[in-house]
């Protein structure tokens, strides 16, 4: 039974993985189906920009309170009622017909999938420790990289061979599958206390808590998490952060497609390089501050290195859009692609860290992601509009995205404090 335990922290973790992956291949069914829906039901690029961001809007509304929801109920119940919700409405994105009923779907995913990240969060601060938590959170965040990437190959073999409709539907079923598999799975550590109780013990120890504390109030609400000035440089350099990832995610699609001219084929196979690349980085940088963590570097620098490195170099995204040579642009995107998941798996990994009490961690997971995912909105319908003005030049988006990238590393540099609990305030 020991050993079962030990173990079931890497299903556990392994399993947020899986969901993140289904979430990221849901989000981008719609952009790599976007050249058919504006086909079918006569968009222009602006509409497909407003239709595109009609899922950040609800999604970045709904982070805050649903982190404070995660905290109250716990992640069995969040996680599963969160990835059936989205599934439900991915799959009835494939039976609209109208641009109206695509809004409302996009609109209605957005609130189921806002529980995802906080509830990531808050398992890897569950079941791992400070010198683990780094490579566990890195883990879950890598799951959109891999959706992003197979989602590419996947969505366009599906589309190719039965339609874009098709792809909702499919994608949407694989979800509900997985919400009824973490529901009989997940269990928080403290049930197994009967079974290992030296691992529960050790690991409530290492986050400062016992048994009995875990039930204690803290003096610090919710609403006094916005006094500190290291909730608000996170939440500028993950907005930052997001406002390059999702160009990824939403448009990089149509930028390969109408501007590189790549065929479905070509955007299967070589649109893959950034998100594969992002992979790497994202379980690198876990990696790399778990090590200088656990080679006698304090959290601060360790977490923090990390984050800086990785948004200054990431930066690069700018210069894909002057770059004439599609391989050099491709390279350029993917170490843009790797350097931000490079800092992604530390921004969730450094709010365990800033935790007051473990029943602040989804919510400052949810405040911060609430930030980031306006970036969500900002891409999606900014990009659309110049776009339109510009003739279907990408330079103004991508030249943007790389300013912010050097303004996230200086938020985090800055801004961001000392990597330890919220300190009570006077």
């Amino acid at each position: 039974m020991i050993v079962r335990f030990s173990r079931m922290r890497w299903l556990i973790i392994g399993m947020c993985f899986l969901a993140n992956a289904i979430n990221y291949i849901d989000r981008a069914n719609l952009a790599i189906a976007a050249p058919h829906i504006r086909m079918e039901l006569g968009m222009d690029a602006a509409t497909m920009g407003v239709v595109l961001s009609a899922f950040f809007w609800t999604y970045a509304l709904c982070q805050m309170p649903a982190g404070w929801f995660i905290d109250k109920v716990g992640v069995r119940i969040s996680l599963a009622a969160a990835v059936g919700w989205w599934s439900v409405f991915t799959a009835i994105t494939g039976l609209v017909h109208s641009i109206g009923a695509m809004l409302g779907a996009r609109a209605l995913l957005g609130i189921g999938e806002s529980a995802a990240v906080p509830s990531f969060c808050k398992t890897a601060y569950n079941w791992f420790p400070h010198k683990e938590r780094g490579i566990a959170c890195a883990i879950f965040d890598s799951g959109n990289r891999v959706g992003s990437a197979l989602s590419m190959p996947i969505i366009a073999f599906i589309i190719a061979m039965i339609g874009w409709r098709g792809s909702f539907m499919i994608t949407g079923a694989i979800g509900i599958l997985w919400a009824i598999l973490w529901w009989f799975i997940y269990r928080d550590p403290e049930k197994f206390r009967d079974i290992a109780p030296k691992q529960v013990d050790a690991l409530l120890a290492d986050r400062g808590t016992s048994i009995e504390e875990t039930g204690t109030e803290s003096k610090i609400s919710w609403l006094d998490l916005f006094h500190y000035r290291t909730i608000w440089g996170l939440m500028i350099g993950l907005f930052c952060l997001n406002f390059a990832i999702y160009f990824f995610i939403t448009w990089f699609p149509s930028y390969l497609m109408e501007t590189r001219g790549f065929s479905l084929k070509a955007l299967g196979t070589l649109g893959m390089l950034p998100p594969l690349c992002g992979i790497l980085g994202s379980w690198s940088g876990g990696f790399t501050s778990d090590f200088l963590l656990r080679h006698g570097h304090s959290m601060t620098f360790s977490r923090k290195f990390c984050l800086v490195l990785g948004m200054l170099v990431s930066s690069c995204i700018a210069l894909c859009a002057v770059v004439e040579n599609v391989w050099v642009c491709l390279a350029l995107f993917s170490l843009s692609y790797a350097s931000l998941s490079f800092a992604g798996a530390n921004t969730f990994a450094i709010v365990g860290e800033i935790a007051p009490t473990p029943k602040h961690v989804a919510s400052i997971t949810g405040i911060m992601n609430f930030a980031g995912n306006l970036a969500g909105i900002f891409i999606t319908t900014f990009t659309g509009v110049m776009l339109s003005l510009t003739q279907g030049s990408f330079l103004i988006p991508l030249a943007v995205a790389g300013g912010l990238c050097i303004l996230g590393a200086l938020s985090y540099l800055g801004l961001v404090g000392r990597v330890e609990p919220l300190p009570e305030r006077n």
